[in-house]
């Protein structure tokens, strides 16, 4: 049986929220020197992804205009590659990427 999209919308949100509240007025030079700060916003991002991973194809299908796949890459690389993680590339995503999916997973959830 598979499970309602809306649980993994949700645990994509509040993922994207705990990054919020966690990086809230750090600086990236403080997140590059936070290693528990990484720790937890990595794993963040690992959570977004495979609750992205998990979504049913016709969800994403719709909603064509989330970069689906690259935010499975990311979760991915991070999975698969954890000493080579790029922490600038991270600072990047949750400072740009995470506030726009979390709007587009606001409008998406809002549609149920």
């Amino acid at each position: 049986m598979k499970k309602d999209p809306q649980i993994f919308l949700k645990h994509i949100l509040e993922s994207i929220e705990w990054i919020e509240k966690d990086i809230k007025g750090m600086q990236k030079d403080d997140f590059l020197k936070n290693v528990p700060m990484q720790d937890a916003v990595i794993r963040r991002i690992e959570i977004i992804g495979e609750a992205i991973r998990n979504l049913p194809p016709d969800l994403k299908d719709e909603n064509k205009d989330v970069s689906w796949q690259d935010i499975m890459d990311m979760r991915n690389k991070i999975i698969h590659e954890y000493f080579g993680v790029d922490l600038e590339l991270v600072w990047v995503v949750v400072k740009k990427d995470t506030p726009e999916l979390k709007e587009k997973i606001e409008e998406i959830l809002s549609s149920f």
